[in-house]
């Protein structure tokens, strides 16, 4: 170990291998630290920037005590997960795989004497019967109790958040807990089924574009509504939290609501075409899911700063060059 790492602060970033980690390890190398990344796999789209990089299954309890050894702090963010069309079909794999994982990361760290951990819980830890409006109010952070999230990626959440509270209470560790309200941007999953909305928009505009054939599918009405956070605003939120006294859970979203079928049509505006929107049977979620953003203004003295359309922009830029790329090799093989 050279005397420059020896002076930087340690940190782990579980989930590296994920969108969110590995634009999570850039931003921290940015910021000095050194990085450590551990997840199943590598980035798919660009090199990691992590100091070091571990291939492990975190289910595993001494895998997690291998990712914990010698940082002082970690950002847990590993997980089983994907957009609607993944967490609302494998409820038992996601359940028992993120139980797993947050326990042995969460108790390897305070074995092997890390000082703070930030846990990257969700919005869907809030209850359906806050949710059934798409003209919603805003999710405040106590709106989570009495308990009722939609799905069992969202039980989990919630009873880790739980867990992360017990061990700062009981074992003294620096918690931090923030609930993110769908994060999107470039390099992230993009097909495949556990992609969420802004990706698989902007594929199908994409693929709409490349075509020709402007029919564009949209699950339900499309009249859902969601707000989307850019993934920039996303890490420096994150790095704020962790570094702040903050210990209750904490959103992490725009607080812009917007329609689905508004979103296909700013990204169809964004690739420069009209389209045709098929409204098709497929899982919606819940009707309606906003960001009240008032403790984050308050605890952070901070917001998300990128717009909509300038993330989204850069989002389905990038995702019509892979769509581009992908048609282009299968026309050679045909």
């Amino acid at each position: 170990m050279n005397n420059q790492s020896m002076s930087q602060k340690r940190v782990l970033v579980t989930g590296a291998g994920g969108f969110i980690g590995s634009h999570l390890v850039t931003y921290l190398k940015q910021q000095g630290y050194w990085v450590r990344g551990a997840d199943l796999k590598y980035p798919e789209y660009t090199p990691t920037d992590a100091d070091e990089f571990e291939i492990l299954d975190l289910r595993r309890w001494e895998n997690c005590l291998q990712a914990t050894q010698g940082v002082e702090e970690v950002y847990s963010l590993a997980a089983d997960m994907g957009g609607m069309g993944f967490i609302s079909r494998y409820h038992a794999q996601i359940l028992h795989n993120n139980i797993l994982i947050s326990t042995h990361v969460l108790d390897a760290a305070r074995e092997n004497g890390a000082k703070r951990l930030l846990f990257t819980s969700s919005a869907c830890v809030y209850p359906l019967h806050k949710q059934q409006n798409a003209d919603v109010t805003p999710l405040k952070e106590e709106d989570a109790y009495p308990a009722f999230p939609e799905d069992e990626y969202g039980w989990e959440k919630l009873v880790t958040e739980r867990l992360y509270t017990r061990y700062r209470e009981e074992y003294g560790l620096e918690t931090r807990i923030v609930r993110f309200h769908n994060i999107f941007g470039p390099m992230g999953t993009w097909d495949g089924g556990r992609e969420k909305a802004p990706a698989a928009v902007s594929r199908k505009v994409a693929m709409a574009k490349l075509t020709g054939n402007p029919e564009v599918e949209v699950w339900g009405d499309g009249e859902q509504t969601r707000s989307f956070c850019y993934i920039d605003d996303c890490v420096v939120g994150m790095h704020k939290l962790m570094r702040s006294d903050y210990a209750e859970p904490l959103n992490l979203g725009q607080d812009r609501l917007v329609t689905i079928n508004q979103l296909v049509d700013m990204v169809a505006s964004i690739a420069g075409i009209e389209v045709v929107k098929k409204h098709i049977a497929g899982p919606q979620g819940v009707r309606g899911r906003n960001s009240d953003n008032s403790r984050l203004r308050a605890v952070l003295d901070w917001e998300p700063q990128i717009s909509l359309e300038d993330g989204m922009t850069h989002t389905y830029n990038w995702i019509e060059e892979q769509l581009r790329v992908r048609l282009a090799q299968a026309q050679k093989v045909g």
